[in-house]
């Protein structure tokens, strides 16, 4: 927390207290009314929105009932300095996963090596990627359902062979990947969201994921797999019960929840202009984590954090410390 912010909170601080000093001239044993207490609540949370702990703190601000005696000035000042430290402990609480989105691919080529090594260099708790399953069976990391975008060639992906693909060369003179090579930049030091994008993914991946675990004696948490294919998420439960999986959703992230439920899903990952305070809250309720796509704007970023998200999507990692 700031200075600024923290003579802004004392401020507010201040003028609850004060209010309350005058109610109580008596002397006697008083509770905070909820008169006060909304005045003062009203006054904080515009702070509190501001500096992207809303969430977290209004819910300690809606139970607090303490019974007191007339204060004097020292009991003023003391209580104001608590609130100050109390609120600083709860912003250090408020620290959402950074999730590189495909790599960092604000400053590399997605979903390359070189994008997957960046986001780690800036410090990304995990990154997220793309997999499809060429013809000749290898699965390999790539966003587009066609070449065309990225690289010097044409045509599906899935169409193409191991050998083909080599041939290809996208922005930047990199080469596309395959999930094992990417696993292998990675080597357990942070987690791996792999988005299935193509169709008959979900067990290939499963086979390769449960390969690297057993071999480098990863734990299955270090993974998630998420999809808007959710035919692809129901094949993944079905090869595999405890491989934690993330709903994938556009428009309204509410009704990912039921499908959630039935996958047994850790998480909804949703379009983070669809987010609100109200339905993150609902989500988090029915026990899955938050983690919003592409947030990159460092409005947009508070925003998410103070909804209470679990991590944020980003093409640029370094944002969201």
């Amino acid at each position: 927390m700031t200075s600024v912010h923290a003579v802004f909170y004392a401020k507010c601080t201040a003028t609850f207290i004060d209010q309350i000093m005058v109610s109580s001239e008596s002397g006697t044993n008083l509770l905070w009314k909820f008169e006060y207490w909304t005045k003062f609540q009203n006054c904080i949370l515009v702070y509190l929105a501001s500096i992207e702990v809303k969430g977290f703190y209004e819910k300690q601000l809606r139970c607090a009932i303490i019974p007191f005696k007339k204060l004097y000035m020292t009991k003023r000042l003391f209580l104001i300095a608590i609130s100050i430290v109390t609120l600083s402990s709860c912003m250090e609480k408020n620290n959402p996963l950074i999730i590189g989105h495909r790599g960092a691919m604000g400053h590399e080529t997605e979903n390359t090596l070189a994008s997957i090594q960046k986001a780690m260099d800036l410090g990304a708790d995990m990154v997220e990627i793309d997999v499809f399953k060429i013809q000749s069976g290898e699965i390999v990391v790539f966003h587009d359902g066609e070449v065309d975008r990225l690289t010097d060639g044409t045509g599906k992906i899935e169409a193409y062979d191991w050998e083909g693909l080599q041939k290809l060369t996208l922005e930047g003179g990199h080469k596309i990947p395959t999930l094992q090579q990417v696993l292998d930049v990675i080597d357990g030091k942070i987690m791996l969201n792999i988005e299935l994008k193509g169709a008959n993914t979900a067990e290939p991946t499963n086979q390769i994921v449960q390969e690297y675990c057993t071999s480098k004696g990863w734990n299955l948490d270090g993974f998630v797999i998420s999809s808007f294919k959710w035919d692809e998420l129901k094949t993944m439960r079905k090869v595999d019960g405890k491989i934690p999986i993330a709903i994938l959703i556009g428009k309204n992230p509410l009704e990912a929840v039921s499908i959630g439920k039935e996958l047994n899903a850790v998480a909804i990952n949703p379009a983070f202009k669809g987010l609100t305070a109200e339905n993150v809250a609902q989500m988090k309720a029915e026990g899955f984590k938050i983690y919003p796509w592409t947030v990159n704007e460092a409005d947009d970023i508070a925003l998410m954090k103070s909804f209470g998200v679990d991590g944020i999507i980003t093409n640029f990692p370094e944002r969201v410390h």
